[in-house]
């Protein structure tokens, strides 16, 4: 079928808000380790993974023929009954996992993994007040996008109440004007206020991303979660941390990023890269929070025995082959090469991140965003076989996530491919 006719049936087919980047989107058609390859087979070097899904690469080997076998052997049974991988699983995010997250709850996306924790801190704490942050995404259920503070994702207005939005820590563009470290984490010690004057001074939980995804990768200060954190506390809440986009060895040298803030979750969330690609959720709780949840309330897909089983071996991938330590290697390397064309080119505000999570956020003058210069980067990285994402409340941000298993040589073939294009956009308009 040629790209015209499928291009029509998309839009003929598909509801409009599924938006694709680039002006002419692109068809993929298959992809195997950090390539991907559209269906006139022109190949590209994969910087975005699946938006932070594709952890150990596309179709790897060993992930993809444990899957199958599973497939093959049982593939579906609900969670009326019990199956074996689904328990094996439990078991090992109970040892994988920071601090005393115990009891886990199996669903197929973020969004509902997200809808299981509010719903486990709500029955916990008898409370039904939450504090999330802004520029933060949290899905795209009811409950979900209300908690997004990310107006570009609200689709609708404010439906659900008890929500509020504490200033979150966006040091590039700090709601406070100060500058970090004599801020005094300003923005922390904030939510006490927010608590003491916007809520019944007992909010079930405070949901944060280690690093926002969405928001653009915007990385808070290492004390930020334990001056937080307590503060909560103090009041009664739970610390929901959201790990969709920053688990399974994405920030170099730790399973899950909050390690790296050395606090730890009342309830943490896990999606995306879990699997590989495969779709799923999970809510892990402390033993008593998890104990929480009790009548009828299940899953259909929720514990399926082939994510499981996939989820299993991604976890054995990212062990084995140390790509957590790659992910600490790598990431360093990437860093310094960003650095470098933040340092050559002016419209690069700010490189931020951790491990094979970076951004960077292009500006113009007193960092005025820039998202029309993203859009001319994107197309130009795509002319040159370069696959990135965009994010932040703006659309000038830069997400930079390349599979665990990236190489140095694969680095440096990417930073060119930018380098060329913030050349080529610098050549055409004054940035």
């Amino acid at each position: 079928m040629e790209k015209k006719e499928l291009y029509e049936k998309f839009k003929q087919y598909i509801v409009p808000c599924v938006a694709n980047y680039y002006q002419e989107p692109l068809i993929l058609d298959r992809g195997k380790g950090k390539y991907l390859y559209d269906i006139d087979g022109k190949e590209y070097l994969d910087f975005f993974g699946g938006i932070v899904t594709v952890s150990v690469g596309h179709c790897d080997e060993e992930i993809t023929s444990k899957t199958i076998d599973q497939m093959r052997k049982l593939q579906h049974t609900s969670t009326l009954y019990q199956n074996v991988q689904t328990i094996l699983l439990a078991e090992k995010l109970s040892k994988i996992t920071p601090g005393r997250l115990q009891k886990s709850f199996f669903t197929n996306s973020g969004t509902e993994a997200i809808e299981t924790a509010i719903l486990l801190a709500q029955l916990y704490t008898k409370s039904h007040e939450l504090i999330a942050l802004r520029h933060g995404y949290s899905g795209a259920s009811l409950l979900a996008m209300n908690l997004t503070a990310h107006g570009n994702y609200r689709l609708v207005e404010t439906l659900v109440p008890g929500i509020k939005h504490a200033h979150n820590a966006y040091c590039f563009r700090c709601a406070f004007g100060k500058e970090y470290p004599r801020c005094d984490l300003e923005c922390a010690k904030d939510v006490q206020e927010l608590i003491e004057t916007t809520t019944s001074k007992h909010p079930a939980a405070f949901l944060a991303e280690p690093i926002q995804g969405v928001g653009g990768f915007i990385t808070p200060p290492k004390e930020y979660f334990k001056e937080v954190v307590p503060i909560v506390k103090k009041y009664g809440g739970l610390f929901i941390c959201d790990e969709v986009q920053t688990g399974w060895g994405r920030t170099g040298g730790k399973m899950f990023g909050i390690e790296h803030w050395e606090v730890e979750p009342d309830i943490m969330v896990m999606a995306k890269g879990a699997a590989n690609g495969a779709p799923v959720g999970i809510t892990i709780a402390t033993p008593e929070i998890g104990d929480s949840l009790r009548g009828s309330h299940l899953s259909t897909f929720g514990g399926n025995p082939v994510t499981a089983a996939a989820i299993l071996a991604t976890i054995d991938a990212i062990e084995k082959r140390k790509l957590s330590e790659n992910a600490e290697k790598m990431g360093t390397y990437l860093r310094e090469r960003l650095i470098e064309l933040m340092e050559k080119y002016r419209v690069i505000g700010e490189v931020r991140g951790m491990g094979l999570i970076q951004a960077m956020e292009i500006v113009k003058t007193e960092k005025e965003p820039a998202p029309e210069v993203v859009a001319q980067l994107f197309e130009h990285t795509k002319g040159q076989g370069l696959l990135i994402g965009r994010g932040g409340l703006y659309g000038n941000v830069i997400r930079i996530t390349p599979p665990l298993t990236v190489e140095r040589s694969e680095i440096d073939r990417a930073i060119r491919i930018l380098d060329q294009a913030f050349k080529n956009v610098q050549a055409t308009q004054a940035v």
